[in-house]
């Protein structure tokens, strides 16, 4: 097992650690309530990038220190662009779509663990996100209309989770919405207090599974967004299928199973040799990196 690596990353406006494989991006503006600026966004792209490209870390967990997930935009960052010309802002939009887009692109599993308040771009990165588990008291808003503005850089997101019909509802009234609210349109996927806990067996499941074939999976699902089925379709999938099947972690994996092993990439492997094949398939199953 691999310990906590110290990141050569520092910053000011959230936290990063990597421990056993898995990279934690934790906001910690806490007396903002983790109210995103220009800095926090620029942070967050740099710190997904970098566990993105780190090969130890196989998962990301997103999550917030102090009593709210975040307030959504900063105020001081919006006194700032209602100062700045067209350019201006479309410079400052394109950092918030990156940041987005690197997150909903990040070629491992990502977990939100959402505490309280969701509002308005936290809202846009909790869709982004995998798998997203709110406690009890977890609220969420798209309160842009109110301010005359919209959601548009998180749009993308926030529709493809909870669907076109239930966004406009949501975009048009900013009405808050529960965590049971939320869990109904597919926001989230779990309720639970005890975030930790509720985040376990999915951690379980990704250290259990092939890096490889999960990162094609979510290329794979991006690709198939658009909901066309046709003679592209069938190619592209076909071809996928018999190209991860001659893959170095695909012949592991079909050799693994037929052997009654666990697959080079489990912690099973890993760590108990030793073991009878039963034994190490169970541990594959539960193991931890």
């Amino acid at each position: 097992m691999t310990d906590t690596v110290t990141l050569p990353l520092s910053f000011q406006h959230i936290e990063c650690q990597l421990n056993q494989g898995i990279g934690e991006l934790i906001l910690n503006r806490v007396e903002k309530h983790n109210a995103f600026d220009e800095v926090m966004i620029n942070e967050m792209i740099t710190a997904i990038e970098f566990f993105a490209n780190n090969e130890t870390c196989h998962q990301l967990i997103l999550r917030a220190n102090g009593k709210n997930f975040s307030a959504g935009a900063d105020l001081n960052w919006m006194r700032k662009q209602a100062q700045m010309d067209f350019e201006q802002n479309l410079d400052d939009a394109h950092e918030l779509a990156k940041l987005m887009h690197v997150l909903d692109k990040f070629p491992k599993p990502t977990i939100a663990l959402v505490n309280g308040a969701a509002f308005g771009g936290a809202l846009g990165l909790i869709c982004c996100c995998d798998i997203a588990i709110a406690n009890e008291r977890a609220s969420f808003c798209l309160s842009e209309v109110k301010l005359g503005l919209i959601p548009a850089v998180i749009s993308p997101y926030v529709v493809r989770a909870m669907g076109n019909r239930q966004a406009r509802r949501y975009m048009l009234t900013a009405e808050r919405f529960s965590a049971d609210v939320a869990l109904a349109h597919q926001v989230i996927h779990e309720i639970n207090d005890d975030l930790d806990a509720a985040a376990k067996p999915f951690i379980d499941a990704f250290n259990a599974n092939s890096p490889q074939g999960m990162a094609w999976v979510k290329t794979l699902v991006s690709h198939l967004e658009d909901g066309v089925i046709n003679d592209d379709t069938l190619a592209y999938t076909s071809e996928q299928i018999a190209r991860i099947r001659v893959s170095d972690e695909g012949q592991e994996g079909l050799n693994a199973f037929f052997e009654k092993r666990p697959a080079a990439w489990t912690t099973a492997s890993k760590n108990n040799n030793d073991k009878s094949p039963q034994a190490s398939t169970k541990t594959a199953a539960q193991g931890v990196q």
